[in-house]
């Protein structure tokens, strides 16, 4: 039986394991990628590793997400990344060149090539046939110490795209769609493999729309085969010589099968508070709106932006709306300029806003008290725009750009056919803010007086017994563990300072908790730590003190960085359990070392009410190793260590 695409590439990278799903793999890393958010901790980490160069063939470093420089925390850090990537041999992508994906796709994604990211919607260059995997920063920079990741072999789910697109449905409609379908998170354990005649039909920046999203379906990743589609965008940034041509072998096989007739998506919106809670625009038509923002690394393509220009010429924004738009790139910006709509953009009543991720991570543009705001961007979670009572409404560009006009959301389908005929795209490549290792290269690393050293955890103990200091239900994002956000942001290089907002749309007194009962355990319900990659959702609470989170389930990513920091992920054997457990009780785990080692199942105690309570510890022989050490860095030390000896 043949290889599915996933395979074939995991097969050619493999280092360690097998092609099994479930089971641990180790696997050759060919490029990484960071952004300013997460960066700054990889690179502290990468440091701490004393290693002379990046194993990788390539990495680079961005600055996107915040570039508002208030103060000098944002400059320090920005130039702490600079020269840490000029002594280590990374590329460095300068503030303004754009978002760290949109750049990648057009810069330096190849298809075939393995690509991890410290940031959630590394997966966008699936688009182009990268497996591209998003994970917590120390997984990054152990990659570019190493060269090397090791994961769980992930499920191989097939979505085949069936027939064509008829506008105004788009690619963000088909993701939409999915999410709907299978909720966020149905992707958990599993990767999206792309496939079937519809694809042909979806250029590269459309399929990474559909990429970019399966991380809110929680996904390993999502991937496209690499065809002509590929090849054309490739020699459009000059780069044809990266074309490779993959697909999956006849008859390959997949876990599971999801066939999706593309002539029958019409367009969708998530609504209020999550991006699975999914309906068809023609449902929330009338309703209105004080805000449409146009951009974020899933809809800020030099077509995207095009659409809604053609959409808005000659129109007017509503008076009742305002109306920012966010260039992915310099590239998509200079394009813009060069065709003209650019000023079709302008004269309609838009702000255009500095290439980056802008409002999409909080970052300025925070909705009026009670807003309703229109975007095409990812994540519509409760106060992540930086409103916590303000309505995000997640749409396409073309739904967004006509509903600017009438100051309510407007089904795109009243839109003239000569609207949606092909953008043609324009060749243009300029790297001049893109500095490369031989470039940029210096012996001395520059920190800034923010910049303080990452938490490490202790080697755990035999026994271990803490009080609930938190207890939160589903879906509890990596936004509520910790905020960023224009008033944060400037602090990720900061773990004490950020300490004190840890949870703080939850409850504020979190911190304080901690610090009076010596750190303690969190309980959750389902999905806990969905959405970023951010590490400072694992990092914060191993400062606090953080011993144990206890799930009724872990979104991927989080579980992944809670075991990196020596938190333990503990899973309900019995979901009922959660009842059973109050804030402030004391949980006692007896012998929990031995426990650790003889098997997955974990016995606890509620000292408070007696009830002896069932545990799980899904997780793999390396990782018992790491959460018995404290964390990867005491992990990786005491390796070291026993090697030297």
């Amino acid at each position: 039986m043949g290889l599915n695409l996933t395979q074939k590439i995991i097969k050619e990278h493999l280092i360690s394991g097998s092609l099994e799903a479930g089971k641990q793999i180790e696997i050759r890393v060919d490029s990484t990628l960071t952004q300013d958010s997460t960066g700054t901790m990889v690179y502290l980490q990468l440091e701490a590793m004393e290693i002379e160069k990046v194993k990788t063939k390539l990495s680079v470093a961005y600055v996107d997400h915040n570039m508002l420089q208030t103060g000098f925390e944002n400059a320090d850090d920005h130039l702490y990344i600079k020269t840490v990537a000029g002594k280590y041999g990374i590329h460095f992508s300068r503030p303004g060149n754009g978002i760290c994906h949109q750049v990648h796709l057009e810069r330096f994604a190849k298809p075939g090539w393995t690509l991890l990211g410290s940031d959630s919607h590394t997966p966008t260059a699936g688009g182009i046939g990268s497996l591209a995997i998003g994970a917590g920063g120390l997984d990054v920079a152990v990659a570019m110490a190493n060269g090397t990741y090791s994961m769980t072999m992930p499920k191989v789910c097939n979505i085949v795209l069936q027939g064509k697109l008829r506008p105004p449905a788009t690619a963000k409609d088909v993701i939409l769609y999915i999410l709907g379908k299978l909720t966020v998170k149905g992707g958990v354990g599993k990767v999206f493999e792309y496939t079937g005649d519809g694809v042909k039909h979806l250029s590269v920046p459309e399929r990474a729309t559909i990429a970019n999203m399966g991380a809110e379906l929680g996904a390993t990743t999502s991937i496209f085969p690499s065809d002509e589609k590929t090849l054309e965008f490739l020699k459009l940034q000059g780069r044809e010589e990266d074309f490779v041509e993959l697909y999956p072998d006849e008859g390959a096989a997949y876990d599971e099968v999801l066939t999706v007739d593309l002539s029958k998506i019409v367009p969708m919106a998530a609504c209020p508070h999550s991006p699975d809670n999914v309906k068809p625009v023609s449902e929330l038509e009338g309703t209105r709106i004080t805000q449409v923002a146009i951009g974020s690394c899933t809809n800020s393509s030099y077509k995207d932006l095009v659409m809604a220009a053609r959409i808005l010429k000659g129109k007017k924004v509503h008076p009742d709306v305002s109306l920012v738009i966010s260039p992915g790139s310099k590239q998509v910006l200079t394009k813009l300029s060069m065709s003209g709509a650019l000023k079709d953009l302008i004269e309609c009543g838009a702000r255009i806003l500095e290439c980056g991720c802008g409002p999409c991570i909080g970052m300025g543009q925070a909705p009026e008290t009670d807003g309703v705001s229109l975007r095409t961007f990812n994540r519509n979670f409760e106060g992540r725009c930086g409103t916590k009572s303000a309505k995000v409404y997640l749409v396409s560009p073309e739904t967004a750009a006509i509903s600017a006009i009438y100051g309510k959301i407007t089904d795109p389908s009243q839109l003239e056919p000569e609207i949606f005929a092909e953008v043609d795209e324009i060749s243009y490549i300029n790297d001049n803010m893109i500095l490369k290792p031989e470039d940029n290269k210096t012996e001395r690393v520059i920190k800034g007086p923010n910049i303080k050293p990452f938490p490490v955890n202790m080697p755990l103990k035999d026994s271990l017994t803490r009080k609930v200091v938190l207890k939160v239900g589903d879906n509890i994002t990596t936004d509520h563990i910790m905020p960023s956000g224009a008033k944060l942001l400037p602090y990720r290089s900061n773990i004490p300072y950020l300490s004190e907002y840890c949870f703080s749309g939850v409850d504020p007194d979190f911190p304080k908790n901690c610090r009076e009962n010596g750190g303690g355990f969190i309980v959750a319900g389902e999905n806990y730590g969905q959405g970023s990659s951010r590490e400072h959702a694992a990092l914060v609470p191993l400062y606090l003190g953080i011993k144990a989170v206890i799930a009724k389930s872990f979104a991927r990513i989080h579980k992944a960085n809670l075991i990196n920091s020596g938190i333990l992920p503990l899973v309900f054997a019995n979901p009922e359990d959660f009842l059973k457990i109050n804030v402030l009780d004391e949980i006692q785990i007896k012998d929990i070392k031995e426990q650790i080692k003889s098997g997955n199942k974990i016995s606890a105690i509620n000292k408070n009410s007696g009830e002896g309570i069932q545990l799980i510890l899904e997780v793999t022989e390396r990782e018992k190793d790491i959460l018995l050490w404290g964390g990867y860095i005491n992990y990786m030390k005491s390796r070291r260590e026993n090697y030297s000896a």
